[in-house]
């Protein structure tokens, strides 16, 4: 719901229990940058003038900002729509108002509503297939229609009240979904689902080579408590099984003392509002232990939300260092830098990447590698660096994700569609001590 330059802001975990000396500096066009998130409760932001106010972390990839209907700019004419045309209508306007690519991708924005928008539907479903046919025109796989289903999905999940099964899922270098983690006490788990199987069948629809990790997900989640069956493929063999779906609490950090003496690692699965100050009490943890040097292992971390991943980069950073800027549709520039000093400043610091580091992940990267803080170890980074958010459609039609700024990295390297370079080139370890895979000449004091 809009109410008067406020927008409800909505993600998935909970605020964390401080915040790490960030502020974000908005000036007037602030509106376009109302993009982060608060976790588990709504909260109103005012963007009607300038100011600063502390940074809020949360945990997807995208924001969610959840609104109410876009109207028409002609009311008479809206009025007069079927409701299958409002929907359509209502979908251009969304983009219209925030896609961050003015060009449209060179369409004739306008002309592309009167058609759809004039066009006779005698379905839903008809309207719906116009609303992605538009999206699709705009050449950017992240901006994209959300049909019912997807969309209560995707809200369900941000807000706890979907049950799955526990795995975390990826695509392997044969481009076959995978579970990449499994998490502990969850139905995968107590199943015998293990990381590396591949997903071969999920409720009696088949999945092959090229289809996505969210594809899966989709077939995964459910009601709690109902059943799912699962078929995957391992070592060759292909195994059956019926779990039951349960609601899932994300363990999003790792962390251990490596058999390497005096080596720490913390892997993060994604980032989540309570990230940094879990990692930041798992270091000090670490350091009772003996820990004297860490890695940090955002290997197939998809991102998570981006103020977690620059709250995550700041515990390792000095006062006044930049972390990233987000660049608006209008090109405005929010700026983002540490205002005080993080927990370690000091001490060798490792950051573990591949291929399918992404996001906010790749957020922190970049700030402790441009800011001479860390080693960047393993392979090329997966390079997204665009933020979504998502908006609801008006009676019942799912919703559409929109690209609404792109972020650069602290020396203004856009990253996006390139990703970042390692320090030190590492293939794929499979070793459940990550920590001695890497070379002993990667810790190096900043």
């Amino acid at each position: 719901m809009i109410v008067k330059n406020v927008t409800w802001l909505l993600a998935i975990a909970s605020f964390s229990k401080e915040c790490h000396g960030f502020s974000r500096n908005y000036g007037s066009d602030a509106k376009a940058l109302t993009v982060m998130n608060a976790q588990n409760k709504f909260r109103f932001i005012d963007t009607s003038s300038s100011l600063k106010v502390p940074f809020v972390s949360a945990i997807l990839s995208f924001s969610l900002v959840f609104g109410g209907p876009s109207l028409d700019a002609n009311a008479a004419s809206y009025a007069s729509m079927s409701d299958e045309q409002r929907a359509v209508a209502e979908a251009w306007r969304v983009v219209d108002n925030t896609f961050i690519d003015r060009t449209f991708n060179n369409l004739d924005w306008f002309e592309e509503r009167q058609k759809a928008v004039k066009a006779k539907y005698k379905s839903p479903v008809e309207a719906q297939d116009a609303i992605e046919k538009l999206m699709s025109k705009l050449g950017d796989k992240y901006t994209r229609y959300l049909p019912p289903a997807k969309y209560e999905s995707l809200v369900n999940s941000a807000t706890g009240t979907l049950a799955g099964v526990g795995c975390e899922l990826n695509t392997n270098k044969d481009g076959f979904v995978i579970a990449s983690d499994v998490e502990a006490n969850s139905p995968a788990s107590s199943g015998g689902i293990k990381p590396k199987d591949v997903f071969v069948e999920v409720d009696g629809k088949s999945f092959s080579k090229g289809n996505t990790p969210d594809e899966v997900a989709n077939q995964l989640r459910g009601p709690e408590g109902s059943k799912v069956g699962i078929v995957i493929e391992r070592d060759g063999k292909k195994l059956d099984f019926i779990l039951t779906r349960a609601k899932i609490t994300v363990t999003s950090v790792k962390t251990y003392l490596s058999d390497k003496s005096g080596v720490g690692k913390v892997g993060v699965i994604r980032f989540s509002g309570t990230t940094a100050s879990t990692v930041s009490d798992a270091i000090n943890d670490l350091k009772k232990k003996g820990a004297k040097a860490f890695v940090i292992d955002l290997r197939n971390n998809p991102g998570g939300l981006l103020p977690g991943g620059v709250d995550t980069a700041g515990l390792f950073l000095d006062a006044d260092k930049p972390i990233v800027f987000v660049v608006s549709k209008t090109g405005y520039i929010d700026s983002q830098k540490t205002l005080a000093p993080g927990i370690d400043l000091d001490d060798p610091l490792v950051v573990y990447v591949n291929g399918n580091t992404a996001s906010a992940s790749e957020v922190m990267t970049a700030a402790l590698k441009e800011n001479d803080r860390a080693t960047i170890v393993g392979e090329q980074t997966f390079g997204k660096g665009i933020i979504q958010t998502i908006k609801p459609l008006s009676n019942d039609y799912g919703g559409v994700a929109v690209t609404i700024a792109k972020y650069e990295t602290p020396k203004h390297n856009d990253i996006n569609k390139q990703g970042i370079s390692v320090d030190v080139e590492v293939p794929e370890c499979d070793s459940d001590d990550a920590v001695s895979c890497l070379p002993s000449s990667s810790f190096k004091a900043p």
